[in-house]
């Protein structure tokens, strides 16, 4: 039969000391976390940071899923800094949509539209201008690069295609399961 030692290993000093040098590492990691977060938009070459975090808003106030993170919507946005780069045209349409969204929040909520704390706020703000070029351009594209991302394809409950399996006829046709029973 074992003898167990129930007496602390650690004393209120050891304990002490412990904590007095973990609340700065603390302090550092979350500082270094939250400028790690918006790094992906410091990478952007022809479109400003800022533009790249305000696409990222609208790409969530557009399409929004509670169930995706950022990093779906910052694939699906990134492409646009290289047609950017690519086309004088594109960074311009861009760029002035988003100086003109960004002017329409000030005016109504004194911030950019990045800053407008309320979702139905933003709403409101793209539906002024969903008619412009710049917002069709934008809705366009993101049905495309965010939906097209098989990672995100199981959490919407879509299987991806079923023409290798032998069409929907073969695979989930009468899988209807949510219809009473008759």
């Amino acid at each position: 039969m074992r003898e167990i030692d129930r007496r602390s290993k650690h004393s209120r000093r050891v304990f002490l000391k412990g904590a007095a040098t973990a609340v700065p590492v603390v302090a550092v990691a979350t500082s270094v976390s939250v400028r790690l977060d918006d790094a992906w938009a410091e990478d952007a070459s022809a479109l400003s940071p800022a533009t790249m975090k305000t696409l990222l808003k609208i790409a969530r106030d557009i399409y929004p899923h509670d169930v995706l993170g950022d990093s779906y919507y910052v694939t699906a946005i990134k492409p646009w800094d290289g047609k950017a780069a690519k086309d004088p045209a594109v960074k311009s349409l861009i760029s002035d949509g988003v100086t003109r969204l960004d002017q329409n929040a000030r005016d109504r909520h004194k911030v950019g539209y990045a800053e407008v704390p309320w979702e139905a706020d933003r709403v409101v703000l793209l539906k002024e201008i969903e008619g412009s070029d710049f917002f069709q351009k934008v809705r366009g594209d993101l049905v495309v690069s965010l939906y097209n991302q098989k990672e995100i394809w199981p959490r919407f409950g879509y299987e991806g295609s079923s023409a290798e399996h032998g069409g929907y006829i073969n695979r989930g046709f009468a899988d209807i399961d949510w219809l009473p029973k008759a």
